[in-house]
């Protein structure tokens, strides 16, 4: 198994290197469920901020990228399964990803709510504010 960094993923998604995307290409289509990829919680936050704000990915352009990964025999993400329930809630509450895998991965941890400042994470989350 080898880890993937979210500089590998951005170029094999975007095709839009002309040295680095084939080269990223190459490695990820030799994956294979023997020898799979590795793709970290941090990965997927940085994949989902790249593909946002650099390439203006809409919310279910990204759902449809993380639900691939997900699915992929040949690739292992960290905390699959938190990683599906914040691809929910974040296709479905036009909410912060990021913020989305901090509530879920809360919840998951069995933490009653998930405390913080950010007005939009209560809103679109489920976070409780701290007054």
């Amino acid at each position: 198994m080898i880890g993937l960094d979210s500089n590998v993923l951005v170029r094999y998604i975007a095709q839009d290197d002309p040295v680095q995307s084939p080269k990223a290409t190459r490695l990820i289509e030799s994956l294979s469920a023997d020898d799979p990829g590795y793709v970290s919680l941090v990965s997927v936050v940085e994949l989902v901020w790249v593909l946002m704000r650099c390439y203006s990915s809409s919310t279910s352009e990204i759902c449809v990228v993380l639900e691939t990964l997900l699915r992929t025999k040949e690739i292992i993400v960290a905390n699959a399964d938190v990683v599906w329930k914040a691809v929910r809630l974040f296709k479905t509450n036009n909410a912060d990803f990021a913020d989305c895998l901090i509530e879920r991965s809360a919840s998951d941890a069995g933490c009653g709510y998930t405390a913080t400042f950010d007005r939009g994470a209560v809103k679109n989350c489920g976070m409780r504010l701290i007054d």
